[in-house]
């Protein structure tokens, strides 16, 4: 697969390589642009998490990197207490948890993480990692976090993105299709200039060319115990999108390069995002639906996007223009996204297609559900067990400890 490049003309592996990147735009700053991070540093850790992981998959799996939306919530929720050093530590931890899990499957398989994450445990999970945010999502789109626009510009102003958005979800045919997000966005930020109310200051005032604004992290116990268990739900969907991209391309992506080798990929892109100040970082489903479209199979087309996003990592003025998208026109993507991140974790319970009503479940898939949305929190202080980490351990000891069900109960 690896010599075909060189018989396609550079300018179409270009063209196709930015088309990939231009797929995954919209989701890769949204990150950032959501938690406090900064986009252009996000566009660089996830060209180098590219790289890093067609480094160590040895260029054999068309996927690209970028910022994981499963963090939104634990990043928003670790800045608020840690600060972004700190939380960039506990990302860096998350990190080198999907190492160890990638060394572990290495010796062992994947039996011991199914037992471990079965899907009445990894399905809820995901379901709190969507649903906890949405309070966030409404009170951007109703313009709570906006200082410059009232509440009827506001709702006007999401609502038009969110329409935009399921318009070109549901309806839209090609590329338009793998581009609702970036759609959404744009005639959001279209209606927002006719309304007069983007700020373009930081836009004059920055430079063409400037460094992105790195950080680098610190590590705190409170912070890495509140990050790791958040670990657990990208790995398990990593094996998902390896095996999606696998039914794409007719490759079984499991035995070669592996899977220990693609969740070491992920895992080191991860802390690679983090020590620079980055995201961490996920192989992309929008880019797995633009290699299905475009029938892009050679890996070489996302090192081109990686390099791409480097590059314009360094734009100084994007990086800016990026920072003035209105807070109510992403509240209004969002409320879809993290919507569509609750229904991949029912998807997941409804595919396993075990009764929830059996005694069980119930108490397993309740429980992480109201713990995890509801704000449970044990502990205080440095020691404080809430949210996504907390639904997530709770679920597993759950499913450990409770008996199994008898079949025909």
């Amino acid at each position: 697969m690896r010599h075909s490049a060189s018989h396609e003309s550079w300018p179409k592996m270009l063209l196709t390589g930015a088309q990939m990147l231009f797929v995954a735009f919209g989701a890769l700053v949204l990150v950032p642009l959501l938690t406090g991070l900064d986009p252009s540093v996000a566009l660089f850790t996830a060209g180098i998490g590219t790289l890093v992981f067609h480094g160590i998959t040895k260029q054999t799996v068309p996927v690209f990197l970028a910022s994981s939306f499963a963090f939104i919530a634990p990043i928003q929720g670790s800045i608020a207490s840690f600060g972004v050093s700190a939380t960039l530590g506990g990302l860096m931890a998350a990190g080198v948890v999907y190492v160890a899990i990638s060394q572990v499957v290495r010796v062992k398989g994947t039996a011991w993480l199914h037992r471990l994450l079965p899907p009445v445990v990894v399905g809820p999970v995901i379901m709190v990692i969507g649903l906890a945010l949405a309070p966030v999502a409404v009170s951007m789109a109703t313009g709570e976090t906006s200082d410059n626009i009232g509440y009827g510009q506001a709702i006007f102003l999401s609502m038009a993105s969110l329409l935009v958005t399921l318009i070109l979800a549901v309806f839209g045919r090609g590329i338009l299709r793998l581009v609702p997000i970036m759609g959404g966005i744009a005639v959001g930020y279209g209606l927002a200039l006719v309304m007069g109310v983007v700020d373009f200051t930081a836009v004059r005032d920055a430079a063409w060319l400037s460094l992105p604004s790195f950080t680098a992290p610190s590590f705190h116990w409170a912070a890495i115990l509140f990050m790791i268990p958040v670990a657990i739900a990208p790995a398990v969907e990593h094996i998902g999108d390896m095996v999606a991209i696998g039914s794409v391309t007719r490759k079984n992506y499991l035995e070669k390069p592996g899977l220990h080798r693609t969740l070491l990929g992920d895992g080191l892109a991860t802390m690679a995002a983090a020590l620079f100040g980055g995201p961490p970082n996920t192989t992309y489903s929008e880019v797995t639906g633009a290699v299905t479209l475009t029938k892009a199979f050679n890996p070489m087309y996302m090192i081109i996007a990686a390099v791409i996003a480097i590059v314009l990592a360094f734009v100084g003025k994007l990086g800016a223009l990026l920072q003035t998208i209105p807070g109510p026109v992403m509240g209004g993507i969002m409320t879809l996204l993290f919507g569509s991140i609750a229904v991949v974790g029912m998807n997941t319970l409804v595919r396993a297609g075990q009764s929830l009503t059996a005694a069980r479940n119930l108490v397993v898939v309740s429980l992480i559900l109201v713990f995890g949305i509801g704000g449970m929190q044990f502990g205080g202080g440095q020691f404080t067990l809430q949210g996504v980490s907390l639904a997530a351990l709770v679920g597993i000891a759950l499913n450990w400890l409770l008996p199994a069900e008898k079949e025909g109960e």
